[in-house]
């Protein structure tokens, strides 16, 4: 099978030993969401036809993290998440770096909404319903109390449930990445949710195909050793998701 990206063109080579997803199971993991809640629900059905069309399968949808933050409608997103969690019978979804700091913020830690607001979090907490001159006007103190009340407890339970790591086959699902010649038991959710370097320029076989998100490139990002499938949703408009069956890799982009 050649890797086509989705602007037609010939994506780099792959390994020269495909990895593989174990028989009848299928796989299809999103890379970040960042609020564009209209994005996913045009993705998820998207992935829906795709999945009838290729037959019976075990199918198994990954959400490799940062739902929140940036785009319009983090709100939207979380709800659209929880009712997707409830629809796949084999369902994950892994706790980016955004999630990280929102979890903080929902703890109440001030420190934590003042980077929040800096990262893309200001179009989260408006996701919520809080006006925008109203948010100018908040101190601190106001924007915790105003996030406690107004975050669902559906919300707050879906966002306990993110896992740092799934293993599918020869495939890992992280984040962000993961830490070069560390085992995977031994990583540091640190790494897996925020690393950039050393991890994008390590060429070595990490004994397991690493499949992310977390780095925007505005096409598929196709390595012998990895794949990264954020491109940058929240002002790109284009959400991407990978398919995995047997050997086979398949793009399905908005």
């Amino acid at each position: 099978m050649s890797f086509l990206n989705f602007f037609g063109r010939r994506a780099p080579a792959a390994a020269a030993v495909r990895p593989r997803v174990e028989a009848g199971r299928r796989v299809y993991a999103v890379g970040d969401i960042h609020g564009r809640n209209d994005l996913l629900v045009a993705l998820l059905d998207m992935i829906r036809a795709d999945d009838r069309a290729r037959g019976a399968a075990e199918t198994v949808l990954i959400l490799l993290g940062d739902l929140i933050d940036r785009g319009p409608s983090s709100a939207a997103v979380l709800d659209t998440a929880v009712k997707a969690s409830k629809e796949w019978t084999d369902f994950h979804w892994l706790t980016g770096n955004h999630e990280e700091v929102f979890a903080k913020v929902l703890a109440g830690d001030s420190e934590a909404l003042k980077f929040f607001c800096r990262i893309g979090g200001e179009e989260t907490i408006l996701s919520y319903g809080v006006a925008p001159d109203a948010y100018r006007g908040m101190s601190l103190a106001e924007l915790s109390d105003a996030l406690a009340a107004l975050v669902p407890a559906s919300h707050r339970q879906f966002l306990e449930t993110g896992e740092s790591w799934v293993r599918e086959g020869d495939y890992l699902f992280v984040h962000a990445g993961i830490r070069p010649g560390v085992a995977l038991m031994d990583q540091k959710a640190s790494d897996l949710r925020w690393i950039r370097q050393p991890f994008l320029d390590d060429a070595r076989d990490h004994g397991f195909f690493v499949i992310h998100g977390h780095t925007i490139k505005e096409e598929i990002d196709l390595h012998p050793n990895r794949l990264g499938i954020d491109t940058g949703a929240y002002y790109t408009g284009r959400l991407t998701a990978v398919g995995l069956e047997g050997d086979q890799q398949w793009f399905l982009t908005t």
